[in-house]
């Protein structure tokens, strides 16, 4: 079983829904786990969002990458510029990947154009974690 960390800023939407994605195509060939270099907590529209593609994420929480340290990662990716450019240095031979999303709690608009813009990066998240599983965990 791999060991994959998915990392972001704030640990709040991108990295949420990545590992929510990640556990699902992933199954049992991983563990996943997501953290921030800051914590921000779980964004409720992360939530919502993933709640209309079936998902819930609502049991997650928003944790700081020192957290894992000592966890012997295969997989490190990171979800946005800020977080792997300000990742402290992580003691590991995990292979580091990195995709920037665009961060849909930065989204404007009337309710319904933000949750576009959330599912708008949902879905791109999605796919990416679907090739992800599908080029690197399998069986």
């Amino acid at each position: 079983m791999k060991n994959i960390l998915v990392l972001c800023t704030g640990n709040s939407c991108r990295s949420q829904i990545a590992e929510g994605y990640l556990r699902y195509f992933a199954g049992d060939k991983a563990t996943v786990y997501s953290a921030g270099i800051e914590t921000h907590g779980v964004n409720p529209r992360a939530i919502e969002i993933m709640k209309r593609d079936g998902l819930d994420i609502s049991n997650h929480t928003s944790n700081n990458v020192d957290e894992y340290a000592d966890i012997p990662f295969d997989y490190v990716i990171t979800v946005c510029d800020n977080a792997k450019e300000n990742c402290p240095y992580f003691p590991t031979k995990a292979i580091k990947l990195h995709q920037n999303f665009p961060d849909p709690a930065k989204a404007t608009g009337t309710d319904e154009q933000i949750m576009e813009q959330f599912r708008e990066v949902r879905e791109m998240i999605r796919k990416y974690a679907r090739n992800f599983v599908n080029e690197n965990l399998k069986d």
